[in-house]
């Protein structure tokens, strides 16, 4: 019987081994206001390369994290954000949602609710951990907006579960910056 304990012992050693590796490369600390923004790339709902390097200094980004498509809060997010996208755009402010969906999950969900702007399929979790916003508890994002300046800086951080909560505080974000 002591033969068989000991032949577990490499097991569990590696089972050890491989949670501590897991707790190593744990997410990011969530930005704050004033902080430079984690320069992303992610493929969209069509398999296009999105960069945010790309945009900065051209557009103010409000890039969204969402747990999932097709859930209540999620699709009541997206379509206020497609709702506002004439004033989004005269303020020249270009909107990323991001999940951990796969790209067709995203196609049929900006289809069937007419979105009017990109989705990345940030299907292995690295930009929602750039940027600190992998829910702990599932392999999901959690509901955190940033909303970043022309020069690269994050302006404004909504993190709250409720999708009206982003809407209201992103408007009045965007409207601080242009005045600043």
């Amino acid at each position: 019987m002591k033969i068989q304990s000991l032949r577990s012992v490499p097991l569990i050693a590696s089972a050890i081994l491989a949670l501590l590796g897991l707790l190593a490369t744990s997410a990011a600390e969530m930005p704050k206001a004033g902080d430079k923004a984690p320069l992303v790339s992610g493929k969209d709902q069509d398999g296009k390369t999105w960069n945010l390097a790309d945009v900065v200094g051209k557009k103010v980004v409000l890039l969204y994290f969402y747990p999932k498509d097709e859930t209540p809060g999620c699709t009541k997010e997206a379509c206020a954000l497609r709702d506002r996208m004439a004033d989004l755009k005269k303020d020249d402010v270009q909107v990323i949602g991001v999940s951990f969906d796969s790209g067709e999950s995203h196609k049929a969900f900006i289809a069937k609710h007419n979105l009017n702007f990109p989705l990345l399929a940030d299907t292995d979790g690295k930009i929602a951990d750039a940027y600190g916003a992998r829910n702990a508890t599932n392999n999901r994002a959690r509901r955190v907006s940033f909303l970043i300046g022309l020069d690269g800086k994050v302006a404004h951080v909504t993190d709250n579960k409720d999708a009206d909560v982003h809407i209201a505080e992103m408007q009045e974000a965007i409207q601080k910056l242009k005045k600043a």
